[in-house]
C-alpha cells in the first residue's frame, strides 16, 4: 500500500512538473507577443504622428490659396474670406420646408 502512495505521489508530482514547464513556456510566448505588440504600437504612433505634421504641412493656409489659385480656371475656386460666412441666424430657410416639418412633426 506504501508503495501505491508513493507511486501515485510520484507520478502527481511528475505530472505538475509537466503542466508547470508548458505554463511557463505558454506565458514566455505571451509576454514575447506583448512585447511585439506594444513596439508595433508605438511604431504606429510614431508614424501617426508624422502623418499628422505632414498633413498639417500640406494643408497651410498659403499653400492652399496658391493651389486655388494655380487651378482657378478648372476648379473655380475663391480663397474664403470671413465675409464668407453668416452666423445661423442670418441663413435664410425655405419657408415652406419648414412648414412640411413642422406639419408633419404635428401630426404624429
Amino acid at each position: 500500500m506504501r508503495s501505491l502512495f508513493f507511486l501515485v505521489t510520484a507520478m502527481t508530482v511528475m505530472a505538475l512538473a509537466v503542466w508547470a514547464y508548458r505554463q511557463n513556456y505558454e506565458t514566455q510566448a505571451k509576454l514575447r507577443e506583448v512585447d511585439e505588440l506594444r513596439a508595433e504600437i508605438g511604431d504606429l504612433r510614431e508614424r501617426a504622428g508624422v502623418l499628422r505634421a505632414e498633413w498639417a504641412y500640406l494643408n497651410r493656409p498659403e499653400r492652399l490659396a496658391d493651389l486655388a489659385n494655380l487651378n482657378f480656371d478648372r476648379l473655380g475656386l475663391l480663397e474664403l474670406r470671413p465675409d464668407h460666412f453668416r452666423k445661423i441666424g442670418q441663413i435664410p430657410y425655405p419657408v415652406k420646408n419648414v412648414r412640411e416639418v413642422m406639419d408633419r412633426s404635428g401630426s404624429e
